[in-house]
């Protein structure tokens, strides 16, 4: 199993929860490419990839302007969360971060910043056993800027009472990464 390790100076843990503590990934293409279909679209795994860590209504809304279609964000979404929840059986834990969190719960302050909305993320967390871990969870569902702007990740530092600068973040995407970058973080790639 790969090992990850978490400095001595770092007094706070964020998290990313898709593809990073959780195998959800395939998951998620699986009700993207669902959603499509149901809604006559054109499926581009390509596109929807580049889009990991971005709020699900704005990944519609980019699909929309690429592919000229009026889909709804909304109706979208709620066709891939059907999907989703029908097959939430196949979650998986992603074992070298998920020990990071088990580790350090009750030790260090932790919170997940997601792209994801906190149905979704909650549902994971808890089907995974870590969701009692995390004193902030912070989504799509917060007013605040999505990745790879770095206001998820300093907001979540500013709940937990912890300096940006002694932050570690565990990230599998580049937008992620990059927003931990910006917000003066340690990015950690899980991948």
């Amino acid at each position: 199993m790969r090992v990850i390790e978490v400095p001595g100076y770092v007094r706070g843990l964020i998290f990313d929860c898709d593809g990073t503590l959780v195998d959800s990934m395939p998951l998620h293409m699986r009700a993207w490419e669902h959603a499509v279909a149901f809604l006559g679209g054109c499926w581009d795994p390509e596109f929807f990839s580049s889009k990991k860590g971005m709020p699900e209504k704005h990944i519609v809304g980019l699909y929309n302007e690429y592919y000229g279609t009026e889909w709804d964000p909304e109706e979208t979404v709620r066709v891939k969360h059907g999907f989703f929840h029908a097959h939430a059986e196949l979650f998986q834990p992603i074992p070298h971060v998920v020990r990071i969190a088990r580790e350090y719960c009750g030790r260090l302050p932790m919170a997940v910043a997601s792209g994801g909305i906190l149905e979704i993320v909650a549902l994971e967390l808890d089907s995974i056993g870590v969701g009692d871990c995390f004193s902030v969870i912070l989504t799509a569902d917060d007013a605040i800027r999505p990745k790879p702007a770095p206001d998820l990740f300093l907001e979540a530092a500013r709940r937990l009472g912890v300096p940006p600068e002694a932050c570690q973040v565990f990230e599998d995407g580049d937008l992620g990464l990059e927003a931990a970058r910006a917000a003066g973080m340690l990015a950690t790639d899980v991948r």
